[in-house]
């Protein structure tokens, strides 16, 4: 692994935590400002949906769904 992968990795890593935080949290515009230009595999887009389910957030659900999925 490069030092180069390794910061992409830590950045997608940073980033997907950051938004399951902002997901749990209810917080609705931190959630599009991470989105923006984003796609998600279906487990990490899956994961997110269930938590917002949890959160019962129609909003939040609805910015999720439309995420488009990526195959990694």
């Amino acid at each position: 692994m490069t030092s180069e992968h390794s910061g992409k990795s830590n950045h997608s890593i940073a980033h997907y935590a950051a938004l399951k935080t902002a997901v749990a949290n209810g917080e609705e515009a931190r959630i599009k400002e991470l989105l923006t230009n984003q796609t998600m595999q279906p487990l990490e887009k899956g994961y997110l949906l269930d938590l917002a389910r949890l959160g019962n957030n129609r909003n939040i659900i609805s910015l999720l769904e439309a995420v488009p999925e990526r195959e990694d």
